[in-house]
């Protein structure tokens, strides 16, 4: 059984109505979710819609070569170097950069799919990159499947999620958040976006 966290009210948030209409105007966009549940290819669509740069938390910020971590600080300097930036838009995790992350941020876009969603998605993406680094992750690091990953994403909404909220109400209180639960939702939001631009 899937277990849901109760949300914690969240300060701002917003309908696909109000964040077509702000994602319109938006220079600076974070997008958050589980793995798994499209947080890429949102991300992607809405930069090439809004000639955004795209700032992949994975590729950018976080992994070497070899899955090999980058050090804490160098990472620390290159969100601050990307959030600096005057038009981006960022996906990926990490709750405790969001100190970074959401003042600089116009609207967050928070994929909340059913955990089953994040499996196959997980599940279809390791089939279709196997033995090859997909083009959000560093090169040198090979798409993989494990059970410390899969328990990540079964315990996501229960151990990550709280996280994001308390994050979001301490850092983001003045930042829109959308709240999208499937697939058809953002793909609702992204035809608003291109109806408008």
């Amino acid at each position: 059984m899937e277990q849901i966290v109760a949300p914690l009210a969240l300060p701002h948030a917003v309908d696909i109505d109000e964040a077509a209409s702000i994602l319109q105007k938006a220079d600076r966009i974070l997008v958050i979710g589980c793995s798994g549940t499209g947080k890429s290819t949102l991300a992607q669509a809405i930069a090439s819609l809004r000639g955004l740069t795209y700032v992949s938390m994975d590729r950018d910020i976080f992994w070497l070569p070899g899955w090999k971590p980058r050090p804490r600080a160098e990472a620390i300097s290159r969100i601050e170097q990307a959030v600096a930036g005057p038009r981006w838009i960022m996906d990926g995790n990490s709750p405790g950069t969001l100190p970074l992350r959401l003042p600089r941020a116009e609207i967050v876009i928070w994929l909340r799919p059913p955990r089953r969603v994040a499996l196959r998605g997980v599940f279809s993406r390791w089939l279709r990159y196997r033995g090859r680094s997909r083009p959000e992750m560093a090169e040198g690091c090979p798409e993989r499947l494990d059970w410390k990953f899969l328990h990540y994403i079964w315990t996501f909404e229960r151990n990550e999620v709280p996280q994001f909220q308390e994050m979001l109400v301490q850092h983001g209180p003045h930042v829109p958040v959308l709240t999208l639960k499937s697939h058809r939702d953002g793909a609702e939001l992204l035809a608003r976006l291109q109806a408008s631009v």
